[in-house]
């Protein structure tokens, strides 16, 4: 009868799978800023001239100057004598000296002289007399020049997954095309002979093979393209042609089912035959997820995850996520899944000898966020689908009703 070597704590797992393959980007390349949105961009980027590059009214109003109106009032407004109006996309020649005002429209320029603009709703006109009905401090709904981005300041970070936010920021300082780390390509199989594609009918003992999807799914959401390999047999030399021929175009192979040590379980035969120095790790402390393998094979990643689609899916989010990460460029800062505390409303408990992880939906109870926990075994996917989430529970611990918890989010 086969068993695990050793079985180790998950963040020696960690740690001794993350110096073995030391994952950087395999290079980058430059994408046109359409294409660039959750792309990691690959150098620091600098504004090349200010932003914006001219004073600028943030309302529709008046340029004044603030100490004309530094005492108005609904019941004392001030006069200011209208001497012109902005045209929106046009500089103007317009100067505002003591006791005028000017017409701009929001995103106009603030004309010299000025250093405040009075919202419309703020003033009553007659004719050519603004009545201003309350003060406006220096820079009231003004933007000044460079107060968004000073030319030669760093607006993007290299290592930084570009948000809309982001290209929307290159996009006004005129960057067009960006420089980006080129996204790893992972191969994703399922192995077992129970496995039948989704849009076959199951015969009595057999399965639709979902982990193939769910790992795609959750390469692909991580910034990776996936490599779909497809179903595989239980016969060591049909799964390891297989992972070879994968090895040659992808930077990570992940396979699930057959990572255990019963006598079908192939891939813990085929894993450490793929190149040196082999296997890292075999057998994790933690529940869902003993049975995972973590091997680097002639310097390619290739993990053997567990077939029940809940051990794989979290596995992947535990140990495969640190690696893509690496691979992606991403900063240390932003690596990780999003996590939020929260209260535990039913008490838990992990065996004495492994870190379980539990899946929860999250609701709020009295201003709180309230962690429910789901409950179910692995090879049960409603237990992701009706869940926001997971925590850890560590081994040998029970926690009781109340307890805050850290619930890392389903991304």
């Amino acid at each position: 009868m086969k068993a695990f070597a050793s079985v180790v704590r998950l963040e020696e797992a960690l740690e001794r799978y993350l110096s073995a393959a030391q994952p950087r980007p395999r290079g980058h390349e430059v994408v046109p800023l359409e294409r660039a949105l959750d792309r990691v961009c690959a150098e620091d980027i600098a504004a090349s001239e200010d932003l914006p590059a001219f004073d600028r009214s943030t309302v529709d109003g008046y340029a004044v100057r603030s100490e004309d109106v530094l005492h108005a009032s609904t019941k004392a407004p001030v006069p200011l004598h209208l001497v012109g109006a902005v045209a929106m996309g046009e500089l103007t020649e317009l100067r505002v000296a003591s006791g005028q005002c000017v017409r701009v429209p929001t995103g106009g320029v603030v004309p010299s002289g000025a250093d405040a603009v009075v919202m419309q709703e703020h003033v009553r006109r007659e004719g050519h007399v603004v009545y201003v009905l309350r003060p406006a401090p220096t820079g009231e709904n003004v933007l000044h020049r460079g107060e968004d981005a000073r030319r030669g300041e760093v607006v993007v970070w290299k290592g930084t997954r570009l948000r809309p936010q982001e290209l929307g920021l290159l996009a006004g300082l005129g960057v067009v095309e960006v420089p980006c780390y080129l996204p790893p390509r992972v191969a994703v199989f399922s192995t077992g002979d129970e496995l039948v594609p989704p849009d076959h009918r199951p015969q009595p003992g057999q399965v639709r093979d979902m982990n193939s999807y769910t790992l795609s799914a959750q390469v692909a959401k991580l910034g990776g393209v996936p490599q779909f390999g497809g179903i595989l047999p239980d016969r060591a030399g049909t799964v390891e042609q297989a992972l070879r021929d994968a090895m040659r175009t992808a930077d990570v192979v992940l396979a699930s089912g057959g990572s255990s040590v019963g006598t079908l379980d192939v891939l813990s035969e085929v894993i450490p035959r793929l190149g040196q120095p082999g296997v890292v790790v075999h057998g994790v402390a933690i529940k869902p997820g003993k049975p995972t393998l973590l091997a680097l094979c002639d310097g390619k990643a290739v993990v053997g995850l567990p077939g029940h689609p809940v051990s794989a899916m979290v596995v992947f989010d535990l140990l495969v996520r640190p690696v893509l990460e690496g691979m992606l460029g991403l900063r240390p800062q932003l690596r990780g899944p999003r996590t939020v505390p929260a209260n535990l409303v039913a008490p838990l408990a992990a065996p004495a000898d492994r870190d379980e992880f539990v899946r929860v939906k999250l609701r709020w109870q009295e201003e709180v966020l309230a962690a429910e926990p789901v409950l179910g075994k692995s090879g049960m996917i409603t237990t992701m689908t009706r869940a926001d989430g997971y925590i850890r529970v560590p081994m040998g611990t029970r926690l009781e009703v109340g307890s805050s918890v850290e619930v890392r989010l389903f991304d």
